[in-house]
């Protein structure tokens, strides 16, 4: 079996690659590392593409954007012509509801996703077992587009049960720092 070093990335599907880009750097400090797909390109799509990604008849991607956020993983974002469907995922559905982003200061990096657009659901409350270690604290947005966000802080980490295989990956502050 093949040795996974981790996430690469996590594709998201918005309605405009370039609000949600500016979305993405003003609250999170993202940067573009690419555009594999743009307007000037042929739209991506057809009985192949309807195959391979499983996208319904008559859809097509016409944007594609790699963005970095601290260090990793990436998002990947398409933007589509002919969407049969407009409503983001909650937490209560099945799949992919929310990505999370680990902070060392909360209360900066919630004020920057209000005032990049990103509507907290609550105030900055504390994690839920093995992640209520001392100044903790974790609030959901939600994004101009209706997508789930996350900031967490754990600066005194976690702790583990008895029956733990692992332990949870924490972004390294110094690499964080030279992104």
């Amino acid at each position: 079996m093949g040795v996974i070093r981790g996430i690469n990335h996590i594709g998201m599907t918005v309605p405009d690659i370039e609000i949600a880009t500016e979305f993405f750097k003003n609250s999170l400090g993202a940067k573009i590392a690419y555009d594999s797909q743009t307007l000037d390109d042929q739209p991506r799509g057809g009985p192949l593409v309807e195959k391979l990604l499983v996208i319904p008849e008559e859809s097509y991607i016409v944007k594609k954007r790699m963005l970095t956020i601290g260090n990793g993983p990436n998002i990947e974002m398409f933007q589509f012509y002919n969407v049969h469907s407009r409503k983001p995922l909650s937490l209560e559905d099945y799949g992919y509801t929310h990505l999370s982003f680990y902070t060392d200061d909360i209360k900066k990096s919630y004020q920057q996703m209000k005032e990049a657009g990103g509507q907290p659901l609550s105030n900055i409350h504390a994690n839920t077992r093995f992640e209520d270690t001392e100044g903790n604290g974790t609030v959901y947005f939600k994004t101009p587009w209706g997508s789930l966000i996350e900031l967490q802080t754990l600066p005194e980490g976690y702790y583990y049960p008895p029956y733990s295989e692992s332990e949870v990956f924490i972004p390294d502050e110094k690499q964080s720092s030279e992104s």
